[in-house]
């Protein structure tokens, strides 16, 4: 049945839609039964509840769940009841340790999509890839099945890009390299997510400085018009159960299984015909990756899944043990980003360009634009003379932007507290985790202005009363909380030259 929808004020933590009891009569459903939501050209699984008063004879009542994922561009929402998804039976033998077909993986993937599967049923398949794990020959199938069940963007032309799995805060190299190597010469549509444990991913960044949601034929206009660019993937329809995956499930529950992750990355490359990709490998205490070991494990796995997907693959194994650059948060990692692009990197943050710079190097001697070994000078040349900002510039004004925006022109929180040196001494540790608790309790990556400065890292003297870090926000609640939040977990350690005393001093 089809019906009007009244968009009403109510906050839940799941789909849910509101009917009157005479229509859910007509239809066979009971309060708490599930129904298949036909929005545009999705299928959307949501629980219903009945009502008397709320909602009219014909109307179906959408709360906020639904409205702020889903646009109801439509007068009218179709509305069926849900049936058991086959592929739900596929989902429990992975979770009892089997080793799913590509016919299976292909239906649980379709029934993601169509959304003939639950959340909770999402949630079932994400965590059973987390705790039993897949084979490399699973990877391969859900990579290409989550493909085929999306859009595809074909080019025309050799396709370059850089990848990171994140899990750091403050890596906003992304606006730094894809600017340097479309300047160089090399076409590089970038196609970013937005965060999901971290105060902000590229696209959350990027989209500071520019629109970055558009139709896969606007991406291609505006990229080939560019010779680059870095847009959100969410909207272009490539691989879309990656983003119902990330939106319902791993978002909520913070998780991000090394399988998923892996065939999330190449299915949005193959889906724009990549050809060469570089991808950053952070290494570190508060990092997803630990210690070298497991990083060049993961690089094996990256090597190996791209030589079965056609793409060739080079991984950048870097520093991941604090933060990169000095700022954490959209608006003031797109303000950090852009100041070290004026300015040629002066005066910019020694960790930012030089890792920066040196995945840049990868991509440049990959193409055969450099020689080996001499790529990251190539990317500083490039980089120092202005050559990344004006592309910079052109990418900004491609994707609808203001190609003269400058630093002090973005909005960032105008709530700020600042932690101070309680005593003289030395950076002993900036913590990630606690840098990504305290940036997101701040209200990033939603509230865009959100996040933090730190104004030193490991190693750099400080005196006592001197900022160490500055928390910024939108609203003076948000703040608060941050504020609190960080003199209790302490991110940045101070060592002074004195470390203990022994035996203990009596009096």
């Amino acid at each position: 049945m089809n019906f009007k929808p009244t968009f009403l004020d109510v906050d839940t933590s799941y789909p849910i839609v509101f009917l009157n009891f005479e229509d859910a009569q007509k239809l066979g459903i009971e309060s708490n039964d599930q129904v298949v939501l036909k929005i545009r050209r999705m299928k959307v699984r949501s629980f219903i509840a009945l009502t008397k008063k709320l909602v009219n004879k014909g109307s179906v009542g959408v709360g906020n769940y639904l409205r702020k994922r889903y646009s109801f561009e439509e007068n009218l929402l179709n509305i069926a009841r849900a049936k058991s998804a086959k592929s739900f039976n596929y989902i429990r033998k992975k979770m009892q340790g089997g080793k799913l077909s590509y016919t299976e993986l292909r239906e649980v993937i379709q029934d993601a999509v169509n959304g003939n599967l639950t959340n909770l049923e999402m949630a079932a398949f994400i965590l059973a890839e987390e705790y039993v794990g897949m084979t490399m020959e699973e990877i391969e199938h859900l990579t290409k099945v989550m493909v085929e069940t999306g859009e595809t963007i074909e080019f025309n032309r050799t396709v370059y890009d850089k990848h990171s799995i994140g899990g750091v805060p403050g890596n906003k190299i992304s606006l730094l390299i894809v600017p340097t190597i479309a300047a160089a010469g090399l076409f590089i549509p970038k196609t970013s997510s937005k965060a999901i444990t971290s105060p902000s991913g590229t696209a959350d960044t990027m989209s500071v400085l520019a629109p970055v949601e558009f139709t896969p034929e606007e991406f291609k206009e505006v990229a080939l018009k560019a010779g680059g660019a870095i847009v959100w993937g969410g909207r272009l329809g490539l691989a879309p159960a990656d983003d119902i995956f990330i939106r319902e499930v791993e978002r909520p529950l913070r998780v991000d299984p090394e399988s998923q992750m892996l065939a999330s990355i190449f299915s949005k490359k193959l889906a724009t015909g990549v050809n060469y990709l570089t991808l950053d490998l952070p290494v570190g205490e508060g990092a997803k990756i630990e210690n070298r070991k497991n990083a060049l494990e993961l690089a094996h796995k990256f090597s190996q899944l791209g030589h079965r997907l056609g793409i060739k693959v080079v991984c950048g194994i870097t520093y991941g043990g604090q933060p990169i650059g000095r700022c954490v948060g959209p608006a003031l990692e797109a303000k950090e980003a852009l100041e070290a692009l004026i300015n040629g990197g002066k005066n910019c943050s020694t960790s930012l360009l030089e890792k920066s710079m040196s995945l840049a190097g990868l991509l440049l001697e990959v193409s055969g634009k450099s020689r080996r070994g001499y790529g990251k000078d190539l990317a500083y040349e490039i980089f120092r003379k202005g050559r990344a900002y004006l592309k910079m510039k052109e990418i900004i004004e491609a994707q609808g932007g203001d190609p003269d925006i400058k630093p002090e022109d973005l909005p960032v929180g105008q709530h700020k507290a600042v932690l101070k040196s309680p005593i003289d001494g030395y950076i002993k540790k900036v913590d990630n985790e606690k840098i990504n608790e305290i940036a997101r309790k701040a209200g990033a990556p939603k509230e865009r202005g959100a996040g933090l400065v730190i104004y030193g890292k490991q190693g750099h003297k400080v005196k006592k009363g001197e900022p160490i870090l500055e928390i910024f926000a939108e609203r003076t609640t948000k703040l608060n909380d941050a504020y609190e939040l960080a003199l209790t977990l302490k991110p940045i350690a101070i060592e002074g030259m004195l470390l203990d005393i022994f035996p203990e001093i009596t009096t």
